[in-house]
């Protein structure tokens, strides 16, 4: 009698431990295992308000907690962005996206063009004219930067040169008000790299840009001047075949390789406008392109289509979780989460 007591109390608490063991948290969470999809798309519960926190225990009971990174792709706020802007406000072009981008920790985005105080030649250009491809941002931009949580943007691309060396200066003046930081910028004589401190964490930023001469050379040394230090080196590219979908040219990713052996830990991609193929190599994850976040491409779907990817990284040693989220370009000029998977 004793011995069946014994039994039926063990098979409550069994069952007590299986019921608590399906309260957990469902968010998807992507563990590098997730390579080449040509367009990777999110699965999660929303009705979960910790939908968007890694899964609990995936970095060990006594870890410090991880900090989470949004990497967005291409912005532009020129041409029909910027007459939307004007007409309702700088809020417009972010007001679907609000929740996405200020519920992490830091959100980093590649400026594609400066920031001045010219008068914009692209609006009511010609496509395909040499004007419709010339792009500056209304000051007010910066501080409307930084109150959605983009604290940080890439200036390394071929854009950016748009207004000359004026542009940039402008450009660097306009982020520095709104203590939004940069890097990328290599007219100097010296590449402009970005180290941020969080919580004792360091991220060292560091970006390639195809469209300046001698970049890769900077770019490996910046690489390896960092590996010398602790923390966590992510390089962003503007890279590539613009349009092209799928695995990016091989040069492209003997390049991305090239990066990882000398150090990079995680390497994002732009440039193309369209979403390219994720992949790991020694460990290390490479988005080739995350295609645009906040862009007037409204041609095909491709172009419409983008990928924030969201990082966690724990303190402790470095290791990474990854969410991949699906955007879309609507044509009214806000950018969107795909929802209808």
């Amino acid at each position: 009698m004793k011995l069946i007591k014994i039994l039926n109390l063990f098979l409550v608490i069994a069952s007590l431990v299986l019921l608590g063991g399906c309260n957990q948290n469902t968010a998807t969470v992507f563990k590098n295992e997730n390579s080449n999809p040509a367009y990777p798309v999110l699965v999660k519960d929303d009705s979960s308000p910790e939908a968007n926190l890694p899964i609990e225990g995936a970095y060990g009971e006594n870890s410090p907690h991880p900090l989470s990174i949004l990497f967005l792709g291409d912005v532009m706020f020129d041409r029909h962005i910027r007459q939307a802007a004007e007409k309702q406000g700088n809020d417009f072009i972010f007001e679907k996206i609000k929740n996405l981008l200020t519920e992490s920790d830091l959100s980093v985005a590649n400026l594609e063009g400066p920031i001045t105080d010219n008068k914009s030649v692209s609006v009511g250009s010609k496509i395909d004219t040499k004007n419709n491809f010339i792009f500056t941002f209304d000051p007010s931009l910066a501080k409307t930067l930084a109150a959605y949580q983009i604290k940080i943007v890439n200036l390394g691309n071929n854009h950016i040169f748009n207004f000359g060396a004026e542009g940039i200066a402008q450009t660097k003046k306009y982020l520095d008000a709104a203590k939004v930081e940069h890097f990328g910028d290599i007219s100097a004589d010296n590449s402009e790299t970005l180290t941020k401190e969080i919580d004792g964490l360091k991220l060292f930023f560091v970006n390639y840009n195809y469209a300046a001469n001698g970049s890769r050379e900077r770019a490996l040394a910046d690489i390896r001047e960092t590996e010398e230090q602790s923390g966590v080196t992510i390089v962003y590219t503007h890279w590539g075949t613009e349009y092209r979908t799928g695995n990016p040219e091989p040069a492209i990713r003997n390049l991305a390789r090239e990066f990882v052996d000398a150090g990079a830990d995680l390497i994002i991609g732009a440039h193309p406008h369209v979403i390219q193929n994720s992949e790991e190599y020694q460990g290390k994850k490479i988005y080739y392109s995350l295609g645009n976040f906040i862009f007037d491409q409204y041609f095909s779907p491709e172009t419409q289509k983008g990928l924030a990817v969201k990082v966690w990284v724990n303190p402790k040693d470095y290791t990474m979780e990854f969410q991949e989220i699906p955007l879309r370009m609507q044509k009214n000029c806000q950018t969107v989460e795909i929802t209808d998977n």
